[in-house]
């Protein structure tokens, strides 16, 4: 019996060496990386894991290099959208692993959106193949040409290759439209009581993540799609259903994060998802991000509601409609109203992804943006600075200003990489400021429901308990604010 090829699958994202999303204590199994092993498994090669989520030292990949590995191949999670930005610190965690890697005589292959956009800087560290874009097919068919020795060609679609000392780039290869071709992602690879220990140390119940779409037809210009494209592909809801069942029996959750960039966007998908779920009689509880003009559509929020959804992440992005068309955002701060109310009445939670800094934005326009959250009242709030990415059209407006540093470390730098109206010190005061006024706002809300006797949990109870200190602490950053536009 001629013995498997063994491929060691790996990503760059180390939780720990982003400590703002490490404190949260909620990480999720590398989907895009099981996905592709998956794949792999399926065409006939042996496959392992180095999950590097829980880790924070590249170098213990010198471990899981064993003898018997052929190739190692990082591939990183294109459901997880802080892989899109890039961060140094992962990209030197992806450099360090390629180079042992490397030493120790292994084909290296790499996929990823950093990859994708800067693959001539990966083969110089020392990767073989830089798969382009969507990886599954484009993975399959390089390892199998490699597994039967045959010379690598521009005949494979999406890689970057050598030939002889020269990167050659081959043509680009068309996504996959049929995802329901799929297998089911490898879950038997990761160690699942590694994430639930993680996740009894936050205030949520355990959740795993599973991807329904592929893409985004929308063209917001400043977010880049460098691995699933501009186009939505979409599974069914019968196989996404039957994915459910088997997480909910093999590992007992029925908390779920849909992390597609936009959850539901087929006309009829989420109406039929729900009326799979109840013929499985399967109750889930899940959160999605979506945009609020789909939001307000007919039926949607009603279906929604009775499929289990429980939380909605809404690219709010700005109260100032001349931002929103700016950005080419396509939708109005009335549909975000609106949704917002629709969504809350059915007990939903509504929370916002907040983006200051955008080109041309003035204090009127943050303090519309301000106002918006005070009156609409989400949940919760996500509060970022635009961050230019390759391949879009708010990068080739600003990268003419990006002389010294193009990415951030950590997801918590909120460095401001052109020149916008203000300093990175006025963003990042900002960036606090609204959160100490968010969390008083709420703190206020929960003590009338205090004395209302009305229902309220923990994490009410402790926001009622900082209540003071986040009055004065906003009140001070308000000063700090005062002061730094000033020198504006």
């Amino acid at each position: 019996m001629i013995s498997k090829e063994k491929i060691l699958f790996s990503h760059s994202y180390f939780y720990p060496l982003d400590a703002k999303q490490w404190s949260n204590k909620t990480p999720y199994p590398p989907l895009g990386t099981i996905w592709a092993a998956s794949v792999m498994r399926e065409a006939g090669f042996e496959v392992d894991l180095f999950d590097t989520n829980l880790r924070s030292a590249p170098n213990d990949i010198k471990e899981a290099l064993t003898e018997s590995t052929k190739y190692f191949v990082i591939y990183d999670d294109g459901f997880n959208y802080l892989t899109k930005m890039c961060l140094t610190n992962m990209r030197d965690a992806a450099t360090e692993m390629i180079q042992i890697a490397k030493k120790k005589g292994k084909i290296v292959l790499v996929c990823s959106s950093d990859s994708t956009d800067h693959y001539k800087k990966y083969m110089a560290n020392g990767a073989d193949v830089v798969i382009l874009g969507e990886g599954e097919e484009t993975l399959k068919e390089t390892l199998n040409t490699l597994r039967d020795n045959r010379p690598i060609t521009t005949a494979t679609k999406g890689i970057a290759f050598f030939e002889g000392e020269s990167i050659v780039k081959s043509p680009p290869r068309a996504v996959l439209k049929d995802l329901d071709t799929l297998p089911f992602p490898a879950w038997d690879l990761i160690n699942m009581e590694a994430y639930r220990k993680v996740w009894k140390r936050s205030n949520y119940s355990f959740t795993l993540n599973i991807a329904t779409t592929r893409g985004c037809p929308f063209k917001c210009n400043w977010c880049a799609k460098p691995i699933y494209g501009n186009r939505y592909n979409t599974r069914s809801p019968e196989n996404v259903v039957q994915e459910i069942a088997f997480l909910q029996q093999k590992y007992g959750t029925s908390h779920f994060w849909m992390c597609d960039d936009i959850f539901g966007l087929k006309p009829g998908w989420i109406q039929e998802f729900n009326q799979e779920l109840k013929k499985k009689q399967l109750k889930i509880s899940y959160k999605i991000q979506s945009r609020a003009d789909l939001l307000v559509k007919e039926d949607t929020i009603m279906a929604l509601s009775e499929s289990g959804l429980r939380e909605v992440w809404i690219g709010a992005e700005s109260g100032s409609q001349k931002i929103l068309d700016a950005m080419d955002k396509g939708t109005t701060t009335a549909q975000i109203k609106s949704a917002t109310d629709q969504l809350q009445q059915l007990g939903v939670r509504v929370a916002y992804f907040i983006q200051f800094g955008y080109i041309g934005e003035t204090e009127e326009d943050i303090a519309l943006t301000l106002t918006m959250i005070k009156e609409n009242k989400p949940d919760d709030i996500g509060v970022s600075v635009s961050y230019p990415l390759p391949g879009t059209v708010f990068y080739e407006k600003v990268k003419d200003d990006m002389k010294l540093k193009a990415n951030w470390n950590d997801s918590d730098e909120l460095a401001m990489l052109f020149a916008g109206t203000f300093n990175s010190k006025y963003y990042k005061t900002l960036h606090r400021y609204l959160h100490k006024i968010f969390r008083t706002s709420q703190g206020i809300q929960f003590l009338k429901q205090f004395v209302l006797m009305a229902n309220w949990n923990s994490i009410s109870w402790r926001t009622l308990l900082l209540l003071p200190i986040n009055a004065v602490k906003a009140r001070n950053y308000k000063s700090k604010l005062t002061r730094l536009s000033n020198k504006a």
